[in-house]
């Protein structure tokens, strides 16, 4: 018999928002919207009192204007983002068992069996006021069974809240709720189902498996164990050490600069787009020099969660340059990003366009259909390595 799970979901409350009140207790109670005010700019986060005219992430800046006429448009820092993120895993991680960093602004924690030594509920409160006190942001929380239960829990209590469903009432508080509430459920899953007259989660609970597969493949069964309340994904423990990288070794040793730039600006536009496709971010990137000596020579930098090749080849060849010794024939280059979580729909469009985006997403389409080389950019066509 399976042991009985108690999975806390921890969330800060417009986490972007909420590091610029923290830094301008001016802005608190009032409209805020983080995110490019052009009217090509693209809303990346905004303050509930925004929300309630309709403003919400991924919106055009045209749109919101013109919903919340008197909002204060920041253009943000993902560097003080980035930064109030460690701080709040660091406080976390610290005084759990296990614990997830699921994205840049939540947590899920794994206190299965310590609830004999700790009050689950109890611990987390205090874990809660610990993260208030310690970072001066505001975070929620949600106490169940399973991930997708005590994620709900967490966003049916947003904001500044804090919620228990215990395993009895888990069929009770889900039912009445719209399917759209699923973690996982899409625009277009969700306006398929809607059509079918499935709308709320007690509807959903009642179609057959078989049906659900039919209509949505596995990805149908998924969602309706998640509308039973059934969840059994695990908590995955965090680590600074996942990470994903390539390097290339050259057929001769080469002090060719301009070359080594072009084949680091094609290797992280591999890495970043293999990101993309696991919905990761990089808050770490680490550049590899091998020279024909075979020393091996490495420096590493912080940067804010990113999963665009800009920022990235950028950053690559900025270490390439403190690195490089003149004169010295080069064999081997590699990059790795590491410390990664999910979340890259938000943070990309954060100081994106939304020219910019689209061509984003335009080339991954490519990709996906073509090959991870089928495009590049002109510069990094003729290597020869």
């Amino acid at each position: 018999m399976q042991q009985d799970k108690h999975i806390i979901h921890m969330d800060q409350d417009a986490f972007f928002v909420s590091v610029e009140v923290r830094k301008n207790s001016e802005l608190i109670g009032k409209p805020v919207i983080i995110g490019g005010s052009s009217d090509r700019g693209v809303v990346a986060s905004c303050s509930y009192e925004a929300r309630k005219y309709g403003v919400h992430s991924a919106m055009p800046a045209r749109m919101a204007k013109q919903l919340c006429p008197h909002a204060i448009f920041l253009k943000g820092n993902m560097d003080e983002y980035s930064k109030a993120s460690h701080e709040i895993t660091d406080i976390l991680k610290d005084r759990v068992p296990l614990i997830e960093k699921a994205s840049i602004d939540e947590h899920y924690i794994d206190m299965t069996g310590m609830d004999r030594f700790h009050g689950c509920m109890k611990y987390a409160h205090e874990l809660r006021a610990t993260v208030i006190k310690e970072t001066g942001l505001p975070i929620s929380f949600g106490l169940s069974v399973n991930k997708t239960v005590s994620k709900m829990a967490t966003n049916e209590c947003k904001p500044n809240g804090e919620l228990n469903i215990i395993k009895p009432e888990v069929v009770p508080f889900l039912n009445p709720l719209s399917i759209r509430k699923i973690p996982g459920l899409g625009e277009k899953t969700f306006v398929k189902l809607s059509d079918m007259g499935i709308k709320k989660i007690v509807t959903l609970s009642q179609v057959s498996p078989d049906h659900m597969q039919a209509l949505l493949g596995k990805n149908g069964l998924s969602l309706l164990q998640k509308s039973k309340g059934i969840d059994y994904s695990p908590v995955i423990p965090y680590s600074e050490a996942k990470s994903i990288g390539t390097q290339s070794t050259f057929k001769s040793d080469s002090i060719d600069i301009v070359m080594i730039g072009n084949l680091l600006t094609a290797m992280v536009m591999d890495i970043a787009f293999l990101l993309r496709e696991q919905k990761k971010l990089s808050a770490c990137i680490t550049l590899t020099i091998r020279y024909s000596d075979f020393e091996d020579v490495t420096k590493q930098a912080a940067i804010p969660y990113t999963a665009l090749d800009s920022v990235l080849i950028a950053k690559a060849k900025d270490l390439f340059r403190q690195l490089f010794q003149k004169r010295k024939l080069i064999r081997l280059v590699g990059v790795r990003l590491s410390n990664l979580v999910t979340g890259y729909e938000q943070i990309d469009l954060y100081a994106q366009s939304q020219e910019q985006i689209s061509l984003y997403q335009a080339m991954d389409k490519i990709r996906h259909r073509f090959g991870s080389k089928a495009i590049s950019i002109a510069s990094t066509l003729k290597l020869d390595l």
